[in-house]
């Protein structure tokens, strides 16, 4: 499970952490936290020493129910996040979560490494074409609806089995389109309850049948804080337990806002397998 971000090839095989980086000023958890860019650098840094393979910028809040925003503000507050980042850290992989075919090409030409979608091509017919052009690795997310009215669709007949159909139809679409490297991420909270969500972790391993590396994104969530009638500032500790499940059910990435913790589950989970 190796994916080649413009000649580093990282092997998935030994699971990585993708730190979260939200410019956005409305995201759940730490929207508005980071305003300027000596902020921005910071906890760049921080993750990156902790341990973090990628960083991934959101200019785009998906949280449930979030504002809609344009393409041109999406790109005036990515793009020179992207700038700045690689100009300070050049080594650095970054990802980019965004829907829109337009904002990856800024991006991947400003020198991101990986495009993260939530709408895995849904909300742009652009996107696939974009990434096999660009040669990126491209992380698929399972959602239905739009962030807008993905609360309102968390009806399945069998969720594992139609999560699984819609990503054999879109890898299909995206091997067609040139895509080589592809991680598939179930989408926790994305037009799913927190009973679901919590089945989706147990059996998150049957994901596996798609042959892809899988990426967890549970990192202090609302299955966490609604469970346990907390906020989300306190739901770090909910979020190792669950971070250590996904990993023991096969996940080979983890998208966190706490990069230490995450790299810790890593190495125990890695210890109790060797």
């Amino acid at each position: 499970m190796t994916i080649n971000c413009k000649g580093s090839l990282i092997d998935l095989t030994i699971p990585k952490v993708m730190g979260i980086l939200n410019i956005t000023p409305d995201s759940f958890y730490d929207g508005g936290m980071y305003k300027n860019e000596a902020q921005i650098l910071k906890q760049t840094e921080k993750m990156l020493v902790e341990g973090a393979t990628f960083i991934d910028i959101g200019a785009y809040s998906s949280r449930p129910g979030a504002d809609h925003i344009s393409l041109e503000e999406e790109k005036s507050r990515v793009l020179p996040i992207v700038t700045l980042l690689t100009n300070k850290f050049p080594e650095i992989l970054i990802s980019i979560d965004t829907f829109r075919s337009e904002i990856a090409t800024y991006c991947i030409e400003a020198g991101a490494v990986l495009i993260n979608d939530i709408s895995a091509g849904n909300m742009d017919s652009k996107m696939f074409n974009t990434i096999g052009k660009h040669k990126v690795p491209y992380i698929m997310m399972h959602m239905k609806g739009t962030p807008q009215t993905m609360k309102t669709l968390d009806q399945y007949d069998n969720l594992i089995n139609e999560i699984n159909f819609y990503f054999s139809e879109k890898i299909a679409d995206a091997r067609k389109n040139g895509i080589d490297d592809i991680i598939i991420d179930p989408g926790f909270g994305f037009a799913k309850n927190t009973d679901q969500n919590f089945e989706l972790l147990k059996k998150l391993s049957l994901l596996q049948l798609n042959d892809l590396p899988i990426l967890a994104g549970v990192s202090r969530k609302s299955m966490i804080y609604k469970t346990l009638e907390i906020e989300p500032t306190d739901a770090l500790n909910g979020t190792t337990v669950l971070n250590t499940i996904a990993l023991l059910n096969g996940a080979s990435l983890l998208r966190v806002h706490d990069v230490k913790e995450a790299v810790e589950c890593i190495t125990l989970v890695n210890a109790i397998r060797s």
